[in-house]
């Protein structure tokens, strides 16, 4: 009952009520990521989605997905056979909002002081 409820308001957590009547009517199932998402389009390509395997996080969309999902590349990557180049890092997650977020020396939630200002600095007067 509870997935059932959270399919029909919440849009964060999968696919609700609407898109899987849409992928279910229209879609074609393109293929699968390394992280378990789903990638759709309707019959004649112009419309292509992603239904993630847990919270909807764009950024745990791969590059060649990525480019296949903004139509930068008509092929998909299960077509094309995809590889990344050698200086391509492995993709991570977006871990703004988390613990493991990038808090500098000064900011609010790292309680390291801040470093001295060395004079390499001149502040803007108007």
């Amino acid at each position: 009952m509870k997935e059932w409820l959270l399919q029909i308001f919440t849009w964060w957590n999968g696919q609700t009520i609407g898109t899987r009547f849409y992928t279910w009517r229209f879609g074609r199932n393109v293929g699968t990521d390394e992280f378990g998402n789903v990638y759709h389009e309707n019959a004649d390509g112009s419309k292509r989605w992603v239904i993630y395997n847990g919270p909807a996080e764009p950024s745990m969309i791969p590059p060649g997905w990525n480019g296949w999902m903004h139509h930068r590349v008509d092929t998909p990557p299960t077509v094309e056979d995809y590889r990344p180049h050698a200086w391509e890092k492995p993709h991570l997650p977006n871990f703004t909002g988390t613990g493991k977020a990038y808090r500098p020396k000064g900011s609010l939630l790292n309680p390291a002081d801040r470093p001295r200002v060395t004079g390499d600095y001149d502040a803007w007067t108007p």
